[in-house]
């Protein structure tokens, strides 16, 4: 599931569990960096494979979610 998919790759990135992160964590909330942010984004593209545009993500990992869902559909 992509949400899974995605909290595993942040959760990864900023060493915490995974049990921290739900669809309505903001990417404030994790105190993710511009470049986290870059790193993380290439991380999803490779594992979708689509290209993410950070500008039209949104602001929660719920938003991040529905944006890779319908790029792979």
């Amino acid at each position: 599931m992509t949400i899974d998919k995605i909290k595993e790759v942040l959760a990864d990135h900023l060493d915490m569990d995974t049990a921290g992160i739900t669809s309505e964590t903001t990417f404030d909330d994790l105190g993710i960096d511009s470049l986290e942010t870059v790193e993380i984004m290439m991380e999803l593209e490779d594992e979708f494979g689509i290209e993410i545009s950070v500008a039209d993500v949104g602001k929660t990992v719920g938003s991040l979610v529905e944006y890779i869902d319908s790029k792979k559909e």
